[in-house]
């Protein structure tokens, strides 16, 4: 074998190697930012569930007035669905929304893809606490996490996959809400009460005609 062909073959087994470990890498990098993902869809389904319920069961309960107690579709999150009188209509509160979750969320990827960027950016004197830990999707600090959980490695680890738990629960918990909302057009609260009332009658397979 000539010198020529030996330095080819070593030439493409060096790149064919080169390129499984850029694959690798990429695949680890998209692994991370899934799982990061995930973290904080899950917050915002927890966040969102609890919200969506709330005020139908305050409102079931006498604890706020009836005009507040409106079911989470009717409160303009769907502007053609919305009803209550804002200080805007519908439509202008879902882009002033938009805007501002997008701004949240273009500096939460800065993070994400800086760790710690967000604490040298000027942000109205708040920038001394946005410095984060290093590990973008667990922050701490005060604003984060004033109560100081998961002070040791154990119990941290413990709540970071409780987190998780819940989080992907109520994920299919807003899944849920949509279709219930869709389907029978109340809110999550009353479709519970109406299932306990009548659980035969009252079911995801009447609801959706598989009777």
């Amino acid at each position: 074998m000539s010198k020529t062909a030996a330095f080819a073959i070593v030439e493409t087994y060096a790149s064919s190697a080169e390129a499984v470990a850029g694959g690798h890498r990429t695949f680890c990098s998209k692994q991370k930012w899934l799982a990061y993902g995930e973290i904080i869809n899950g917050r915002y389904a927890m966040l969102g569930a609890v919200g969506a319920i709330a005020p139908e069961i305050l409102g079931k309960a006498g604890l706020i007035p009836a005009e507040t107690a409106l079911l989470w579709f009717r409160t303009g999150v769907i502007p053609p669905a919305g009803t209550y009188n804002y200080w805007a209509d519908p439509y202008t509160l879902f882009v002033f929304e938009m805007a501002l979750m997008g701004f949240a969320e273009h500096r939460r990827f800065q993070d994400w893809a800086k760790p710690g960027s967000m604490g040298k950016q000027y942000f109205l004197g708040f920038e001394k606490y946005l410095g984060g830990s290093g590990e973008p999707a667990y922050p701490g600090g005060p604003l984060f996490n004033p109560l100081g959980f998961g002070k040791d490695e154990k119990s941290l680890k413990d709540l970071k996959l409780k987190e998780v738990k819940n989080g992907r629960l109520a994920m299919f918990a807003i899944l849920g809400y949509f279709i219930q909302g869709l389907v029978t057009g109340v809110g999550p609260c009353q479709n519970l009460l109406d299932h306990l009332a009548d659980p035969f009658n009252n079911n995801v397979l009447t609801n959706l005609k598989f009777h």
